[in-house]
């Protein structure tokens, strides 16, 4: 399960429009724009589900559930350890735009 909230958290982190998250999903945007409107746990069929969840996932993003081994408390987002998802060609463009440390 995935949060609104976790949602648009994994899209401040990677610094990406609901576009962008469309475009890496293969979803629609206005199916991006539902998913984010979402009051709590994000509704949708599995396949839009699974497309989105691992988009987030090879964009670097780990979804932390409740009860999740982590420091903090509740649910949240976290990037991975980069040498976990390898090389990417795209993480100059992320630190250029001052989402990523070099």
């Amino acid at each position: 399960m995935i949060t609104s909230g976790q949602l648009r958290a994994a899209r401040g982190l990677l610094g990406i429009d609901q576009r962008q998250l469309a475009d890496l999903s293969g979803l629609s945007v206005p199916t991006i724009q539902r998913m984010e409107a979402s009051e709590t746990v994000v509704r949708g069929n599995v396949d839009s589900l699974m497309k989105l969840i691992t988009a987030l996932d090879k964009a670097g993003i780990e979804l932390i559930n409740e009860g999740a081994a982590s420091t903090g408390q509740g649910r949240g987002v976290r990037l991975k350890d980069r040498a976990l998802i390898g090389d990417r060609s795209d993480d100059k463009a992320l630190r250029e735009g001052g989402q990523m440390p070099e």
